[in-house]
């Protein structure tokens, strides 16, 4: 088993914390700054707490997805490696197929109430 296959095993389905916190390295960002993009980028529907944040990075570095990429500041920033993006994208593929399954069976289910 090669590490993405790995990596697929231990990571898929994901959580939405990792998912976004991979989604929101699409450029080298901080904890802070990962914290504020998923809230833009969700419209406050997803507020990750530092606790969150900080264990899921931790892990994610661990298995390779991220690795550090500047802490000669007081902040260490973090940015994606090419199995992170491979896992994002196996990610993201996976969302579509249950979006498209989601969409084509959605009318056959009425609101509660109607006949």
């Amino acid at each position: 088993m090669n590490d993405i296959e790995k990596l697929k095993k231990n990571y898929l389905p994901m959580t939405e914390t990792a998912f976004y916190i991979l989604l929101s390295l699409s450029e080298p960002r901080h904890g802070y700054g990962i914290a504020k993009y998923v809230s833009e980028l969700t419209e406050n529907r997803i507020k990750l707490g530092s606790g969150t944040i900080y264990g899921t990075l931790t892990k994610m570095q661990r298995d390779s997805l991220i690795r550090i990429f500047d802490d000669s500041d007081k902040k260490v920033i973090y940015e994606i490696t090419e199995n992170g993006i491979a896992l994002l994208h196996c990610e993201i593929d996976r969302i579509k197929c249950l979006y498209a399954d989601a969409a084509r069976e959605e009318n056959k289910f009425n609101v509660i109430g109607e006949k």
